[in-house]
């Protein structure tokens, strides 16, 4: 079993979360996502790669179609988990940001595994698979409950690359929009970036 310094399992504080969704996606780079469960030993792994979903104006985000039942959580405190199902099959996690009733949230894409994760973490769908996640999950507070993201390794800046998101060329000009950061070089990022316009870097 790999032994993970305690300091890199710090919880993060509530009011990490509660900032611009573009500066917390790239904070999040190099911190652990953490499952404990009772009898069984801990699922760590290093995230790697996210993607920015920046309020109801973003048209790839579930919040442009308002405040429904599914995407109440994203209008809810940061720090929570918005968990939901694509394709009737595939649970993604995402971990919400900025202030209640601003709905904005971050997807956890992949993370490179470090401690008892024994499948493929590399893609949404893949990290729930691995990490037993599914809808009960949603709501979970990420500061507080079994399931919650940790201080880890933070990265240096200049190691993050960003590009458009994956799967949202329904979404007009923020199909193009540089909101998804990895950590360069990783084995563990899900796919290859798009080319991106240096216009639209974000600022």
């Amino acid at each position: 079993m790999i032994l993970v310094p305690d300091r890199s399992l710090e919880l993060l504080s509530r009011d990490f979360y509660e900032r611009p969704t573009t500066e917390v996606s790239r904070d999040l780079l190099g911190r652990y996502l953490v499952l404990q469960r009772p009898g069984e030993a801990d699922h760590i792994g290093k995230l790697v790669e996210v993607e920015a979903y920046v309020g109801a104006e973003d048209r790839a985000s579930h919040a442009s179609r308002g405040h429904t039942r599914r995407t109440a959580p994203m209008f809810e405190e940061a720090g929570r988990a918005y968990v939901y199902l694509i394709y009737g099959m595939y649970w993604c996690l995402n971990v919400v940001t900025e202030e209640v009733g601003q709905p904005c949230a971050v997807l956890i894409r992949a993370v490179e595994p470090v401690q008892g994760l024994t499948l493929a973490s590399n893609g949404p769908g893949k990290l729930c698979r691995a990490y037993g996640l599914d809808g009960t999950w949603n709501r979970a507070d990420m500061t507080s409950s079994p399931l919650r993201i940790t201080a880890g390794e933070p990265v240096d800046q200049a190691s993050i690359a960003a590009s458009p998101r994956v799967g949202v060329d329904y979404a007009a000009e923020w199909a193009e929009k540089p909101l998804r950061f990895f950590i360069t070089g990783n084995r563990h990022v899900s796919r290859p970036p798009k080319p991106k316009r240096q216009d639209l870097l974000p600022r």
